[in-house]
């Protein structure tokens, strides 16, 4: 059972608990902001990155079903008399929701993509139409009825922005979600744990994120990078508030519900992101590496949860 349910109940208010967490929330921030800049700035070796987002699959693997999964199950136990598994519900619907997150990423993403083709379609049409000598009135007076129906190019650049931005900050959900862990956390040692893990995460996505960016937006990509740095570094200490003020205003029985929910849901997030984002999709390299290999992955997702199953066993 976790071991704030044995012992006497933490002071969730606590100073220095929740001075820890903010210094999470600051440290984290950073650490995103100069890992998605850093592209910009300095050449990453694209095996140590692939391999890294291995490592941190199998890190959150570990620590969704071991810590994570474990910890609300207990919870519940000791909370409600019912012969109910609500961690494992919880779970699969923390999955579920980050699965759906997904969906309206892609949705947005495909939304933009047919915007573009149409501008293209628009602006192609165009220039045969201006081009073709002899061109009869009628065929014109086509192009025209459908030009009409595509969007101004000048607003496509704004939007394309918009959605850019949208895409950023669905990509950005479990990033919130990985915050409330750390600012829920009931002792300073689980404070720090979320912390590592989750700045691990967040590093190696944020320099995968600086590398694309930098292959896609060749223009002002200083700019480019720090803005979309910023909207993603910000997420996870968006949800590092909401965990304070959770904490801040509840205590006793309450706290421990709301912990067992949000822990358990969390599972279900990190568990997602793990077989969905970091280990089946992972990094994918310009050039060819030598450490692309399903061997080579398997041997870093496995180093990731041994360490978990390591640092468990420390602490149990």
């Amino acid at each position: 059972m976790p071991r704030f349910l044995l012992q006497s109940t933490p002071d969730l208010r606590s100073k220095s608990l929740v001075l820890i967490k903010i210094w999470s929330l600051i440290i984290v921030f950073n650490l995103t902001f100069i890992a998605g800049t850093s592209p910009y700035l300095m050449k990453w070796n694209e095996g140590f990155i692939l391999l890294g987002t291995q490592f941190a699959g199998g890190v959150f693997l570990g620590i969704a079903l071991l810590q994570f999964l474990g910890d609300s199950n207990e919870c519940f136990e000791k909370l409600s008399s019912r012969d109910y598994p609500f961690a494992f519900m919880l779970a699969i619907s923390g999955y579920l929701l980050t699965m759906l997150a997904d969906c309206l990423c892609v949705y947005v993403y495909r939304k933009r993509k047919s915007r573009e083709a149409a501008a293209q379609q628009r602006k192609t049409t165009t220039n045969i139409a201006s081009s073709s000598t002899g061109t009869s009135r009628s065929l014109i007076q086509v192009v025209d009825y459908e030009l009409d129906h595509y969007v101004d190019p000048t607003f496509f650049s704004t939007s394309s922005f918009g959605d850019s931005i949208l895409l950023i900050v669905m990509l950005s959900f479990h990033s919130v979600y990985e915050g409330i862990t750390i600012g829920i956390a009931g002792t300073s040692s689980k404070a720090w744990r979320a912390l590592w893990v989750v700045s691990l995460h967040k590093i190696f996505a944020a320099i995968a994120m600086g590398i694309a960016l930098l292959r896609t937006l060749p223009d002002h990509p200083l700019v480019s990078c720090a803005a979309y740095s910023f909207v993603f570094a910000i997420s996870t200490p968006i949800g590092v508030a909401i965990g304070i003020v959770i904490d801040s205003t509840v205590q006793g029985a309450v706290a421990d519900w709301i912990y067992g929910i949000f822990i358990g849901i969390s599972s279900g997030v990190f568990l997602y992101v793990s077989v969905n984002h970091l280990v089946s999709k992972g990094y994918s390299p310009q050039s060819k590496v030598s450490v692309d290999t399903p061997l080579h992955k398997f041997l870093a997702v496995l180093v990731g949860v041994a360490v978990i199953a390591i640092i468990m066993i420390w602490e149990s």
